[in-house]
Parts: C-alpha cells; sequence; structure tokens
C-alpha cells in the first residue's frame, strides 16, 4: 500500500539491518542498508529505499526504476529494502539517526518530520505538481508532493446493504447510524476493522472520517492551533468526535474482537463479506478491483449530520532526497524521473490507485469499477472545494508532531476495546503532544 505509516516496534529484521547485514526479501538481491559499492564505471550511483507490499512487491519497484534507468543510462540504482511496509518509518528513521540513510526514499511522515535529514526541492524544481507548498516544512518542501490520496473512503458490500434492507449509502450521519442498525439486526458486521501489526492505523479509519466532519469541516486550521497551543485535544471540538467515534464501538457497530487483524486480514475480511462497510483510503480501490467482487462494491464519503460532503484527502507522499546524499544532483534527478514519468505513473494508479497530483495527468483508461468510483468522488470533492486534510495523514507545518500518528492510531484502538475513557484517551494524547513538543 502506498501510503505513509507510522509503524509498532522496530523488528530484529531491521535491527539486522542496521549492522550491516544484508537483507533480501524477494531473493532478487535487494539489501537491508546502504551498500559503499562503488559505481560502475561511468555511473553515478544512487541509493534507493523502498518497501515491499502486497500491492507493492518488490518487482513492481525494480519494474519502475528500470524505466527510469532506460531514459537515464548513466544512473545506476541500488534498491534497500525496508523489512516491510510496516516498518518503513522506524526503519528509515533509524537509518537516519545512525547516518545510514540512502541518497532517495519514499516519503515518510515522521521522517520529514526530521527535515535537516531531507534537501529541500526547489520551485523551479516543482514546477510540474499540482500543489507545489503541499507539506511544507518551516517553508521549505522536502518531499515531492506526488500523490493525493483520500482516507478514509467508506467501501461497503452491495448485496450485504440490500440482504439488511438498506436500499441506498448513507447521506447523513443519522442514515450512517441507521443503516448500521440494519445490519447488525440481520446478523450482518457493520464495519470491518483492524489493530494488529500492519493494521495499527485500521481502528482509526472512522474516526477519521468523523473529523473530517466534524472537525476539519467546522475548524478548518485546528492542527495548526493546536501547534500553537490554542486548542488541546482534551477541548469540546475534539472530545465531541471522540465520543462519536466511541459510541459506534459502544454500540456495537466495530467490533472490538478484531483489533486482532492486521491489515491484510482486514482486506479480506471485507472481500469475503464478514463485514458490510470498509472505512480506508482509497489504495483500498485497488484490491477491490482485483477481487471477484469488485462489481458489488460500492462507495461513499464518511457522512456529515447534515450531509454536506467532506472528502478527506492527503497530498504528498512522493520521493525525498537525503541531505547527506553522496551525489545530490543525480539523486533528484532521479527521483524526479521516477515520479514524472508516465509510464510509472500509471503504474502506481493500477497497483496501488494512487491519484498523481502532477499537471495534466489524466488516469489510463479501463480503470476498474471501485478505482473510478472512488476517484470520481474525489474529483467531485474537488469541484465543489469540499476537500479537507485527513487527520492523522498530514505533512509538514500542518500535521501532528513527529511520534503523535502512532499514538493517535492507539488511542483509537483503546477507544473500540475499551481500555480508556474518552477523557483518558485525550489526556493520554495531550500528554503525549507536550512531551513531543
Amino acid at each position: 500500500m502506498g501510503r505513509s505509516l507510522a509503524v509498532v516496534a522496530v523488528s530484529l529484521a531491521v535491527l539486522a539491518g542496521l549492522t550491516g547485514c544484508a537483507r533480501d526479501t524477494s531473493g532478487e538481491g535487494a539489501s537491508s542498508a546502504s551498500s559503499s559499492a562503488p559505481a560502475s564505471p561511468g555511473k553515478q550511483k544512487v541509493s534507493f529505499l523502498i518497501f515491499p507490499s502486497p500491492n507493492l512487491p518488490e518487482s513492481y519497484w525494480k519494474e519502475q526504476v528500470k524505466r527510469v534507468t532506460d531514459g537515464n543510462p548513466d544512473l545506476e540504482v541500488e534498491l534497500v529494502s525496508a523489512p516491510s511496509a510496516a516498518d518503513r518509518n522506524d526503519y528509515a528513521k533509524q537509518l537516519a539517526a545512525s547516518g545510514q540513510l540512502p541518497d532517495v526514499q519514499i516519503g515518510m511522515q515522521d521522517l520529514v518530520g526530521m527535515a535537516p535529514s531531507l534537501a529541500s526541492w526547489s520551485p523551479e524544481e516543482l514546477g510540474d505538481f499540482l500543489c507545489p507548498a503541499c507539506g511544507a516544512v518551516n517553508g521549505k518542501i522536502v518531499q515531492l508532493p506526488a500523490n493525493t490520496q483520500t482516507i478514509p473512503n467508506v467501501f461497503y458490500n452491495k448485496k450485504l446493504f440490500a440482504k439488511a434492507g438498506v436500499s441506498a449509502p448513507p447521506r447523513t450521519y443519522a442514515e450512517l447510524l441507521a443503516a448500521a442498525g440494519r445490519l447488525k439486526a440481520a446478523g450482518i458486521t457493520p464495519f470491518v476493522i483492524g489493530g494488529a501489526a500492519s493494521g495499527s492505523f485500521v481502528a482509526s479509519q472512522a474516526w477519521t472520517g468523523i473529523l473530517a466532519t466534524d472537525l476539519y469541516g467546522r475548524t478548518p486550521g485546528w492542527m495548526t492551533k493546536r501547534r500553537e497551543g490554542a486548542v488541546r485535544f482534551a477541548g469540546p471540538e475534539m472530545r465531541a468526535a471522540a465520543q462519536k467515534f466511541a459510541d459506534l464501538a459502544t454500540r456495537g457497530y466495530l467490533d472490538r474482537r478484531q483489533l486482532s487483524q492486521d491489515y491484510p486480514a482486514t482486506q479480506e475480511a471485507f472481500l469475503s463479506g464478514k463485514g458490510a462497510m470498509y472505512p480506508m483510503g482509497s489504495w483500498f480501490a485497488a484490491g477491490a478491483d482485483a477481487s471477484k467482487i469488485k462489481d458489488d462494491i460500492g462507495v461513499f464519503p464518511w457522512p456529515a449530520d447534515d450531509g454536506t460532503l467532506h472528502v478527506p484527502a492527503f497530498t504528498g507522499g512522493g520521493l525525498s532526497v537525503s541531505a547527506s546524499a553522496g551525489n545530490p544532483a543525480a539523486a533528484k534527478r532521479f527521483a524526479l524521473a521516477f515520479q514524472l514519468d508516465k509510464g510509472n505513473l500509471d503504474a502506481s494508479v493500477k497497483a496501488d490507485a494512487l491519484f498523481p497530483a502532477v499537471k495534466g495527468y489524466t488516469p489510463p483508461a479501463g480503470m476498474g469499477p471501485v478505482f473510478t468510483a472512488t476517484y470520481d468522488l474525489w474529483q467531485r470533492a474537488v469541484r465543489q472545494n469540499a476537500t479537507v486534510p485527513a487527520f492523522s495523514w498530514e505533512a509538514g507545518d500542518t500535521a501532528l508532531l513527529p511520534g503523535m500518528q502512532g499514538k493517535f492510531w492507539s488511542s483509537a484502538q483503546d477507544l473500540v476495546s475499551g481500555k480508556k475513557s474518552v477523557d483518558e484517551t485525550l489526556a493520554f494524547l495531550d500528554g503525549e503532544w507536550d512531551k513531543s513538543s
């Protein structure tokens, strides 16, 4: 999955990588830490940190890189594999802290928070991107604003809706609760969630949806105010949204037993009909369109109380270049070529349902029904000026402080499980924020 994920503790494989041990996740020769081997004669060497995942296996990255090197034969690119997509944030931070950060990386939120580790991009270098200022850190762009993702959408199983007598996707929050009640009464799990390992973020998706409508829809600059100390998590705006989220679990619409599921298990649970609704980022459209039930999957925006459209979106996620890259010019040339190549953009759309934020780009013809519906929903929101930030996925100066993304995700799990009350959860987040400030 192509998204910026903060993660759980670093695995032993990560520690092995930091001590210089090689790792090959595909059998094709990618290593887990930068090597000092010189480039071939006449070549400019660039090391590239990647993260294999179900949607983006190592073969995908190799093909993407080959497109660039075919057009730039003087570049030689060494792939450096993170142990997993889930581990990539902590892995990159450990590499950066130990001076081993590869020359180029897929953008990661916590790494962006370590901005001195990354080179900045000039306005001229950003001329081909739709939102050149997106994700700025102290006014500087350190991560190419290459893609937009909407987080979350609500994907739903049309057949399960019909079985429960739900005739149409909800347009208001009251209708969402009514639909969930009908589904539960029919013996159908209303929402699929997760919480384990690579699914640590999944439980928070519904909360992010509520915050899109109830926080950012009403107070667009809330995160800026939090950074200024003018508001707190325990304030009335956040508290009301957190209570709304906790109530979904209290009603049994979010099943706390599903917190043991990792990310692949949540996707499989939804695709196998074990739940009717799946709040998830737009990248899920790729897996949905590859499934046997693609024609039975619909999508709607998380509904506001009054039905007003709010689509939470994140623009960024592109490549960054290490400030200590051995050949900064070659590293930047590779990164820009990688992000702007039409074949690479089309491949990212097909493999991970990305929305490239590049001027003049349109998705390839023949995309599946779930991608098309999800993309059209985003386009409708753009036309109506109805996009808002996706809480916990923001980047740069309008993002959570480094390390707080994972705290937010774990807090969502605490609310679903009942481990903490709303007041305890918000006090915890304020305390962790104060420690990070």
